[in-house]
């Protein structure tokens, strides 16, 4: 019924639905004037995630992120141009996947003073908070000495929070989240926050947890960017925790165990 509505008011047809969306329905449109593009329908959960979405990707229009072409917060709908193939799926070397990571997430980074999106600060407390719930739900699958660590981290980039420098970061940067645009590529999905650019690479740190030295990733990163290699490192950290936590929870293995591994490792 919603489609129905949606496909009248914005002149658009729907077609096939994309398998592997998990938190919205997603699937190709075809606009009025035979552009192609996809409908998104955000699942209704806590929070205004819709809203947020839309925030970051009116405010990177474009450049970076996906283009937005329409939007229906109330029922959870935006209309974005229509993306190539995941970074996923091209399978590159990790090298070169993170080189292109970086150059997306850095595209959005500007200012974006009073849009309503959550600080740095908050979401370094709600990691904090969930980290710790998570823990002792799923009955300690991590050292005691990773969280207390992570939680550490956590606290120290809440303080570190400054409203007067933070940027627009996208919040998810991860290779399921880079598609192909043209000749290079754009990031989907963001969470939308306003934060030390160093919360984007943090996300680029807890991936892959397998591949290659972290600390010497963290300085990469650092070096690539000239961005903090301290706030890059703890972000890592958090993200790893609650991102290992979270996928213990709903069975995304074994890359859940690899996160909580390299957490226990990096801190024995």
């Amino acid at each position: 019924m919603l489609v129905r509505s949606i496909e009248a008011d914005w002149r658009i047809t729907v077609g096939r639905a994309y398998r592997d969306a998990t938190e919205a329905f997603v699937a190709e449109a075809i606009c009025a004037d035979g552009a192609p593009a996809v409908l998104k329908l955000i699942v209704p959960r806590d929070g205004d995630a819709a809203a947020h979405e839309a925030t970051v990707l009116r405010l990177a229009a474009g450049d970076g992120c996906a283009r937005l072409l329409c939007d229906d917060v109330k029922h959870g709908a935006l209309l974005l141009e229509r993306l190539g193939r995941s970074l996923r799926e091209l399978r590159l070397p990790v090298l070169e996947r993170h080189q292109i990571l970086v150059a997306a997430a850095a595209r959005i980074w500007r200012p974006a003073p009073d849009c309503g999106l959550p600080s740095g600060a908050a979401k370094a407390q709600w990691l904090a908070e969930s980290i710790l719930a998570l823990w002792e739900e799923l009955d300690r699958p991590c050292s005691e000495h990773a969280i207390e660590h992570a939680l550490a981290c956590a606290s120290r980039r809440a303080d570190a929070h400054r409203d007067e420098t933070a940027v627009l970061v996208h919040g998810d940067v991860h290779e399921w989240n880079t598609l192909e645009a043209g000749h290079g590529f754009k990031l989907v999905d963001p969470d939308g926050l306003l934060a030390e650019a160093e919360y984007d690479l943090g996300i680029i740190m807890r991936e892959d947890p397998l591949d290659g030295d972290l600390c010497e990733r963290a300085r990469w990163l650092a070096d690539r960017t000239q961005l903090d290699p301290v706030a890059i490192w703890e972000w890592g950290v958090v993200e790893r925790v609650s991102t290992g936590l979270l996928g213990t929870r709903i069975g995304l293995q074994p890359v859940a165990r690899q996160m909580l591994d390299a957490a226990d490792r990096l801190t024995s």
